[in-house]
């Protein structure tokens, strides 16, 4: 399961007649990036250049320059060695490129300043990630200088710089059929990972263990890599919004937050679950829970083509604060719920926003305000939709409320008719959460089985 290379072509064609015969556009690929000493953190290509190419290897740059004699598509890449690829792995070079990713013609990275200029030469416009990296912008600095050192042999170099995300990021903000299916496929892996910790965990494992055994769920069915370290916040932890120790011990009576994730092909998945770690909510947890789970199914609701972005936060902040005044948890004093929202009195409990767009990117590209007013849905967008309640521990409100965290998060697809939640298989249901965990698998001698 993989994008195509015909979709790739596609998506290049589609970005050839955006810009014009008159510019040229440059993507560079990631480096390697060191961890410590001699040792590489393991590689993630860049988003915008997998989603261009397809290209998995570190440290190439593709151009696109519509009409160009030489081929409208050019791929730089590492060159084949046969003893570099011994210690570290094969590589494609530049035959492969052609072959492989379909480039019109490739070259080694060491012919890069000398064949890349020409390929701007007499082109008004470089679109390329301006700003993104230092090095970067010196490097096309120094190409563009090379241009106008020959003026005099009637070369011209672009005279207009334009950062390369608003069209990029615009045309990844809508997904296509091969895209959902990755996305679907990496939802399906994390929910099931999440319906594992809920059957295996128990009062006195760790954090650390749940993590544990999300990574081995995930692992096993093929999704090697995370779109984003775990969160497992267990009790007061999970006031922490983006706490990643994951070291404490798991206590009875608490609940726990699982915010976690996989990666398929590149595509993200972003769900959180919360769930109590003997599996009974108590009364309070199951208030404030029920509390979330009615906003998040309100902002769902306005999940639909030609709702606003801002409609589904509104609507749950309507549900959060008016829930929140209704537990004596926010003095209302006489003030209305729209007034209490105005002037956010929920923040103390609620600090960040319901959800974000989801793709190659956990927090994926796309703006949310066109022209100074929030976008509107459209069919193919993918997104998250995540209320929370975090209620400190040193909060002044009733004692029974104090300490608890609280997040639920779906994958959504905004589809023609409304919203498919991809992260479905996930439960969140309390009772079936309850359920579930009643049914915690026991090995012969008595012990729960945290492997099963």
């Amino acid at each position: 399961m993989s994008i195509s290379q015909d979709e790739h072509r596609q998506r290049r064609d589609a970005l050839l007649e955006a810009i014009g015969p008159d510019a040229a556009l440059i993507i560079p690929a990631a480096s390697e990036v060191t961890r410590n000493r001699d040792t590489q953190y393991p590689f993630r290509q860049s988003s915008d250049f997998l989603w261009l190419t397809g290209f998995p290897e570190p440290e190439a740059i593709a151009v696109l320059a519509p009409e160009h004699k030489d081929g409208d598509y050019v791929l730089f890449v590492r060159p084949k060695d046969p003893e570099r690829e011994t210690w570290d792995g094969r590589r494609f070079g530049p035959e492969g490129a052609v072959k492989d990713f379909c480039a019109k013609a490739a070259h080694p990275l060491a012919e890069i300043d000398k064949k890349l200029p020409k390929l701007l030469a007499s082109r008004r416009q470089l679109y390329y990630p301006l700003g993104q990296d230092d090095a970067f912008d010196l490097r096309v600095m120094r190409w563009l200088r090379t241009l106008r050192g020959q003026a005099r042999k009637g070369v011209t170099a672009p005279v207009e710089l334009v950062d390369s995300g608003e069209l990029l990021h615009e045309a990844r903000l809508r997904k296509s059929e091969s895209e959902l299916s990755m996305m679907r496929k990496a939802a399906r892996i994390s929910a099931g990972a999440h319906l594992a910790l809920m059957t295996h965990c128990r009062p006195g494992m760790s954090e650390q263990q749940l993590e544990a055994l999300f990574l081995h769920r995930c692992a096993e069915q093929g999704a090697r890599e995370q779109a984003y370290p775990p969160i497992v916040a267990g009790g007061e932890n999970a006031c922490i919004l983006h706490y990643v120790e994951n070291s404490a011990r798991l206590r009875d009576g608490d609940l726990v937050l699982i915010d976690a994730g996989c990666e398929w092909q590149g595509y993200a998945s972003d769900i959180t679950r919360t769930f109590p770690v003997n599996g009974h909510f108590s009364p309070a947890q199951r208030e404030l829970y029920n509390l979330v789970l009615e906003a998040q199914q309100a902002a769902i609701d306005k999940a639909r083509p030609g709702q606003a972005w801002s409609a589904m936060h509104k609507a749950a902040l309507q549900v959060l604060t008016k829930g929140l005044v209704r537990l004596g948890l926010l003095d209302k004093k006489g003030q209305k719920v729209r007034k209490l929202i105005k002037k956010e009195k929920f923040k103390p409990f609620y600090m960040h926003r319901t959800g974000h767009w989801l793709g190659l990117d956990v927090h994926d590209v796309g703006d949310y305000k066109r022209d100074g007013s929030w976008r509107t849905l459209e069919p193919g967008m993918t997104l998250t939709i995540e209320p929370g309640l975090y209620v400190a521990p040193a909060a002044e409100v009733p004692k029974a409320y104090r300490g608890i965290g609280i997040r639920i998060e779906d994958d959504i697809l905004i589809t023609d008719s409304g919203a498919e939640i991809l992260s479905r298989d996930a439960p969140k249901d309390p009772d079936e959460i309850e359920r579930l965990m009643a049914e915690l698998p026991i090995t012969k001698n008595g012990a729960h089985d945290i492997t099963a």
